[in-house]
């Protein structure tokens, strides 16, 4: 009886507007901080070194930066409604589900490989047109 109304409330804040997000994702994470009376959004940037899913009540993300030289990690619950929006980056190729190997790791030795055609590839140059063929001399 008990898990029925909890799983009732629980289905009540689940989020349907979330992006597809992974383990090495660079991410950018608005939620809302009070301060006060006042109310503000604040922007969090950084790698998804952590993604448990399970129920919506208990699944977690956990995003890692480096700001002015210390590591910052800071674990998200996936349908808070302290989150405004999720914003995916970039993708990064990894092969684990948990990358907490990083937090030893610093600076190019902390980077990832991006995923080939991410999202958020500015840097990428369009495919080049063929040269028009050269006209024969007479």
């Amino acid at each position: 009886m008990l898990r029925k109304a909890i799983a009732d409330i629980e289905a009540k804040y689940v989020r349907k507007d979330l992006p597809e997000i992974r383990a090495g994702d660079t991410v950018r994470v608005h939620s809302k901080i009070k301060e006060g009376d006042k109310e503000r959004v604040q922007v969090f940037e950084g790698v998804v070194i952590a993604y448990r899913k399970g129920q919506p009540g208990s699944s977690m993300f956990t995003v890692r930066k480096v700001s002015y030289g210390v590591g910052v990690e800071r674990m998200f619950p996936v349908h808070s409604p302290r989150i405004e929006k999720i914003e995916v980056v970039s993708h990064g190729e990894v092969r684990r589900s948990r990358l907490y190997y990083l937090r030893a790791l610093q600076g190019k030795a902390a980077r990832l490989h991006k995923e080939e055609g991410a999202a958020g590839s500015e840097g990428a140059a369009a495919p080049a047109a063929p040269a028009p063929a050269a006209e024969p001399q007479a």
